[in-house]
């Protein structure tokens, strides 16, 4: 079943390729929206919608591993498929390492590239769950006070060795009121353990950490 809360964004230049791909698409129950050239595409979309690209490699002004770097350096991790007629085992190599969910040769069977969308759209949702997750994290590191977060920093920065006694030596405070900031940031971050805190800091880069 198609998930109805994303779409197909198919970037092809051959009209003929555009319309039966998202006539068939469409009957299968996806979203489709189209477009003729790497340029619209990056003209219509915002970024907003959840989805995946179905992008055709060898198209004229930009090509679609040019399409496919253009979105990475912009931050954009929408998942991709590659369809030619033209692309090669490199291009195939370059558009995988590059993250491609797949890099289909024209022509291939409608089941092979409904299979695709369904990984693609499984991707789109990781990614979505792992930005709110991410949020999240930032979200609630920015509820900690200042003091909270200076020892958070010492907590992240030296786990396996800094105490509270340590780290009331360092800010000059008493380790009792060392672990009681302890307890508040472990209960703001929404975390049981230091080990859980630090890792959640790394994953998220809330600290510039030098271990």
């Amino acid at each position: 079943m198609s998930d109805h809360s994303m779409t197909v964004f198919l970037v092809d230049d051959d009209p003929d390729i555009r319309s039966s791909l998202s006539r068939a698409l469409s009957k299968r129950g996806f979203n489709v929206e189209t477009f003729p050239s790497a340029a619209t595409f990056l003209d219509g979309y915002d970024g907003l919608v959840d989805g995946c690209l179905l992008l055709d490699y060898g198209m004229a002004d930009m090509n679609g591993l040019e399409l496919q770097q253009h979105l990475a350096d912009a931050g954009q991790t929408i998942p991709i498929i590659f369809i030619t007629g033209h692309g090669g085992i490199a291009e195939s190599v370059t558009a995988m390492k590059a993250g491609a969910v797949d890099f289909l040769e024209k022509p291939f069977r409608q089941q092979t590239l409904v299979d695709c969308i369904n990984e693609a759209f499984a991707k789109a949702r990781r990614i979505q769950e792992a930005a709110a997750k991410n949020k999240a994290h930032h979200d609630n590191f920015a509820r900690l006070t200042m003091r909270e977060k200076e020892i958070t920093q010492l907590m992240v920065s030296n786990s396996s060795t800094i105490s509270s006694k340590e780290i009331g030596r360092i800010l000059d405070i008493s380790p009792r009121t060392v672990d009681h900031h302890r307890a508040r940031i472990l209960e703001k971050m929404a975390t049981k353990t230091v080990a859980e805190l630090v890792d959640i800091c790394l994953r998220a880069e809330l600290f510039q950490v030098n271990l």
